[in-house]
């Protein structure tokens, strides 16, 4: 990518890193408010706050809420998905991991979304740059995960834990794809996330009812600090990437590629925030394999090509 084209492609990047800073610093935040409320739970609340928080948002921007429950039938199934499926699995699996491990197995999004476009979208097909980026990218995560999996005290519930964080990465490549899908519906991001995200954080809250035991207690300040802002982080990351994923030339699996500052974030902010959480040098090659990996999708095709001509 030349200088010219990256500062003309600025109105793209400097959102998307926005919401992907946001999304980093959700690792922390959240294992700090598990101390509180159990994962699931605390992902229903999360997301039923998030959607309320947008609704003076639509009303200030006067947005066609009307014209988006015409396609209330894949606004629901999205909403199942996205927030229901994708967040449950997310909140129980990084209950089971360490917030640092957590960041860089999900900031490995970008991989399973290259994947999935090149399966379903026909003008977003796998290229050499992005095989080469795959294959670094998951020998990363296989690496981190099987090195955190042997060292850990808890061998099998780090497992489960990884498996489950897999699974929300697979989900939420899905829900990607179905938003550029559904461009011709024309609903306003803004009406998709507070949508998506209040009718999944209710459907999270009922079922840690059968799945979890809590009991209500007063909560002290910081919990509802760290609730306000983790439900903070879907209305507003959730709001940006909805919208660029609607520009006509954005592709899905290249504005992915962005979310190699989640891992990276996720992980400083881990590391500077919960006790017992430091850096180690398994995490620091992770982040090196798995960024590289990312930031390899930024070099021009032809270079690749080149490498193939060689042999």
């Amino acid at each position: 990518m030349s200088i010219f084209a990256f500062m003309k492609s600025l109105h793209v990047i400097l959102p998307a890193i926005i919401a992907c800073l946001l999304w980093g610093s959700a690792f922390a935040v959240a294992k700090t408010a598990f101390e509180y409320v159990p994962p699931i739970l605390l992902s229903g609340m999360r997301f039923t706050l998030a959607g309320l928080l947008l609704i003076p948002v639509m009303a200030a921007m006067k947005v066609d809420l009307r014209g988006a429950l015409k396609h209330w039938r894949f606004m629901l199934l999205f909403a199942i998905l996205q927030t229901f499926l994708q967040y449950g699995l997310f909140f129980m699996g990084l209950n089971k991991v360490p917030a640092a491990t957590s960041a860089i197995i999900i900031g490995a999004g970008p991989l399973f979304v290259a994947i999935m476009a090149h399966l379903t979208l026909k003008d977003d097909k796998m290229t050499l740059r992005k095989l080469f980026s795959i294959i670094l990218g998951l020998s990363g995560v296989v690496f981190i995960s099987l090195t955190k999996g042997e060292m850990s005290a808890g061998g099998s519930q780090f497992w489960s834990g990884v498996t489950l964080l897999i699974l929300s990465n697979i989900i939420g490549s899905y829900t990607n794809i179905m938003v550029v899908k559904k461009k011709q519906y024309n609903i306003s991001p803004i009406a998709l996330t507070s949508f998506a995200n209040f009718t999944g954080g209710i459907l999270l809250i009922l079922a840690s009812l059968f799945v979890e035991e809590f009991t209500f207690r007063p909560f002290p300040g910081e919990f509802y600090l760290q609730l306000f802002w983790l439900a903070l982080i879907p209305a507003g990351a959730f709001s940006i990437w909805y919208t660029l994923l609607r520009k006509p030339k954005v592709k899905v699996s290249e504005l992915n590629m962005w979310k190699f500052v989640v891992p990276v974030s996720g992980v400083l902010l881990s590391w500077l925030i919960i006790p017992g959480e430091h850096p180690d040098l398994i995490s620091i090659l992770g982040i090196i394999i798995i960024t590289a990996s990312l930031l390899l999708l930024q070099l021009p095709e032809k270079y690749f090509h080149k490498v193939k001509n060689l042999k």
